[in-house]
């Protein structure tokens, strides 16, 4: 029971979220009323800047990385958790939009955008910025 416990600490270590993100997620997955679906987070290719971030709501997978956070849980793949060990997520609401950041010390390189990253491990191919920035 103790090794679970220890186990569970060294994942919520993996990354964080502030109170604005934890607040919004719980909301999107109150709207959603289904217990099996968590937060999603993941890395794909593309985006200016090699790689860029992705969340969506699903359920979890084998091989994924559970991650507790108050009343729900965070998913995140095999691949992705090399990219995003130690990033928070965050949500922001302001007057240029809304919508979930992740500050990733990984990332060597950003675009303006906050969406796509490139690593020191040369992650991804970067590609022109489609950001609208």
């Amino acid at each position: 029971m103790i090794e679970q416990n220890q186990q569970t600490a060294t994942e919520e270590q993996v990354i964080t979220m502030t109170p604005a993100a934890v607040e919004k997620v719980s909301e999107l997955l109150q709207q959603e009323n289904d217990p099996s679906l968590g937060l999603r987070i993941f890395v794909a290719g593309g985006g200016c800047s090699g790689l860029q971030y992705g969340m969506t709501l699903d359920e979890e997978q084998e091989g994924d990385t559970v991650i507790p956070v108050n009343d729900f849980k965070v998913f995140i793949d095999e691949m992705s958790i090399t990219y995003i060990s130690g990033s928070e997520v965050d949500y922001v609401d302001s007057l240029m939009g809304a919508g979930f950041t992740v500050n990733n010390p990984n990332a060597v390189s950003t675009c303006g955008c906050g969406h796509s990253f490139r690593t020191a491990n040369g992650g991804g191919e970067a590609r022109s910025c489609a950001c609208g920035h």
